[in-house]
């Protein structure tokens, strides 16, 4: 909602200042569909190029995520936090090989089954159980375990970046698709060079709407929706955080309420619960 919000609050105010003033929006509506096939038909053409399938694709994943409000809810957070002390605090008062059955089968223990929302997402539970499983085996230490994690997390980050950087680069390409629609409006008004002023004009007036719209899509369309998907992958990798503070806290001999207070302090200020409110949601979901 807030991203339409915006490009309407961008493009009204663009395009409603230059009609006020006197513009006549007839010239640009009439170049319009001929430097948009010149200026985003080159500029895809390029993205193709630029970009492996596994980014192409990454990136139109991401498109329609971004236009969605973001799922990583104080909720969504309260909710694994409370997931993750029932898994720990299985394994602390039964040992860890009880939890061994919860890790090997996630999909049918009653403990994941018990928060729908993160005990459905493939990459929480993988992340979780990979590690759940490394601490029962007993081969690794702490230290090492989180070298692991850390390794994966930087993984995770570099993959859902390649989206915001391929975004970024389209939005530096299309200001120079424009010029290049621009010169070619240029040379198409040079070859009519016999014709009156007033025809002259408005085909000049039409070479320069493909400079302005290059640089419109640039920095009032593309440029916007990479920052947000990055804003977006920052938030994913917020819950790896937090999963990691929590696994390792329980390795270093925390309780399981202790733990999970080391999960809830990495998580960003307006998705924290409080701690009385991680406490209540807790022990309501005993």
């Amino acid at each position: 909602m807030f991203v339409i919000i915006g490009y309407v609050v961008c493009l009204g105010c663009i395009f409603g200042v230059y009609i006020v003033h006197g513009g006549n929006i007839s010239v640009i509506l009439k170049a319009l569909p001929f430097e948009i096939i010149t200026i985003l038909g080159g500029a895809l053409g390029a993205f193709v190029v630029n970009n492996q399938p596994k980014v192409i694709k990454a990136t139109m994943a991401a498109l329609p995520m971004a236009l969605k409000g973001s799922k990583y809810t104080k909720e969504r957070y309260m909710e694994l936090m409370a997931m993750l002390y029932d898994i720990l605090q299985k394994a602390r008062k039964e040992g860890l090989m009880a939890i061994e059955k919860d890790v090997e089968a996630p999909h049918e223990s009653e403990i994941f089954k018990k928060y729908p929302t993160v005990g459905s997402d493939h990459h929480v539970i993988e992340f979780t159980t990979d590690y759940l499983r490394m601490m029962v085996s007993g081969n690794l230490n702490s230290h090492e375990i989180e070298a692991l994690m850390d390794s994966e997390i930087d993984t995770h980050h570099q993959e859902a970046h390649a989206p915001v950087a391929a975004l970024a680069r389209l939005a530096g390409a299309l200001p120079a698709f424009g010029i290049v629609a621009a010169v070619l409006g240029v040379v198409n008004t040079m070859g009519s060079v016999g014709q009156p002023p007033s025809v002259l004009g408005g085909m000049i007036g039409s070479a320069l709407v493909g400079t302005f719209l290059g640089i419109l899509l640039a920095y009032g369309v593309v440029e916007p929706l990479g920052g947000l998907v990055e804003q977006k992958t920052e938030d994913a990798a917020k819950e790896l955080q937090c999963i990691k503070s929590t696994l390792l806290a329980s390795m270093q001999g925390y309780n399981p309420a202790t733990a999970i207070e080391f999960g809830r302090k990495v998580l960003f200020s307006n998705v924290r619960p409080s701690f009385s409110e991680l406490e209540g949601h807790v022990k309501g979901k005993k």
